[in-house]
């Protein structure tokens, strides 16, 4: 698919305006710092707002936006989203799991405000994803009983806790590229995909478009994570912002300690022509679509 619009679309300053206009909505939506308990709504809050880079709602407003429909109804599904794979990261850091201590270039939630906290913090943002999107619109082809069962769905045991698990398992263990991409499928894509699909379900997108978004979601997810263990190896703690060379140290299957840097790289680049030939569908109106996808491929963090 060509991308030749990709280059006059200014990528940078459309995320960071969908970002300003998430972080106001997260603002309002979460409970205040000062709520009690207070404990609580600061770790909430302090993960919230640690710097990320907001991809996942960057994707759902942009394939609302590639569907024809509006950044307003699409925010709150956006910002349920955010809640999820915050608390995700608060749970995957913990000492139990990948036991990190950055995230974002910050201290992680356990290390600020200890592990009980943290996993209370986790639960809370899920919780709250799923508050946020009951109180949100419907649609004439969605209700909120689709919209709650995207979410629940992308984020229960058979994706991304299923994925978290694999992970977990697989460690130490030589893994196949199969039981690998099983993982990455859960643990990372399931997300992505569920973000672009929210997205488009806010627009009251056709069945066509749904399907459209759902081969893009799911390509450029994984395409996403196979970057994210080629740079573990390749790239400073500075640069990413979290510790590097965790992967290696768990003795983590990666797709570079599989097949390589120069194939793990090949890879991604089929998953990514993949990505943008489900986008055909859109007849050039999922400009954002392509650049983030684009961005997602040559990211250097």
């Amino acid at each position: 698919m060509s991308t030749a619009r990709t280059p006059e679309f200014q990528l940078n300053d459309w995320v960071q305006h969908r970002s300003r206009e998430v972080d106001a909505a997260l603002n309002r939506l979460l409970p205040k710092a000062t709520t009690r308990p207070a404990t609580i709504h600061k770790a909430m809050r302090y993960s919230i707002f640690a710097g990320g880079k907001r991809m996942r709602p960057a994707l759902l407003l942009a394939a609302a936006e590639a569907c024809g429909g509006g950044i307003k109804p699409a925010l709150p599904l956006a910002c349920a989203i955010e809640c999820i794979h915050t608390y995700s990261l608060i749970h995957d850091d913990l000492p139990a799991m990948d036991n990190d201590d950055f995230r974002r270039g910050k201290p992680t939630n356990h290390k600020v405000f200890g592990e009980g906290i943290a996993v209370l913090a986790g639960d809370a943002l899920l919780t709250q994803a799923f508050e946020i999107a009951a109180g949100c619109d419907a649609w004439p082809r969605y209700s909120h009983r689709d919209l709650v069962l995207e979410i629940a769905r992308a984020s229960g045991s058979l994706q991304l806790i299923a994925g978290q698990v694999a992970d977990l398992e697989g460690e130490g263990r030589d893994l196949s590229v199969a039981e690998l991409k099983y993982i990455h499928e859960r643990k990372t894509s399931a997300l992505l995909c569920a973000s672009v699909r929210l997205g488009g379900m806010s627009a009251n997108c056709t069945p066509a478009q749904l399907k459209a978004l759902t081969d893009f979601g799911y390509n450029v997810g994984l395409a996403f994570q196979v970057i994210d263990d080629i740079l573990d190896v390749t790239q400073t703690t500075e640069k990413l912002g979290k510790t590097a060379g965790k992967d290696v140290a768990a003795q983590k299957a990666t797709y570079p300690r599989l097949v390589g840097l120069d194939k793990s790289r090949k890879i991604a680049a089929q998953l990514t022509k993949r990505a943008f030939d489900a986008l055909k569908p859109f007849k050039g109106r999922a400009i954002a679509l392509e650049a983030l996808a684009h961005y997602l491929l040559h990211r250097e963090h």
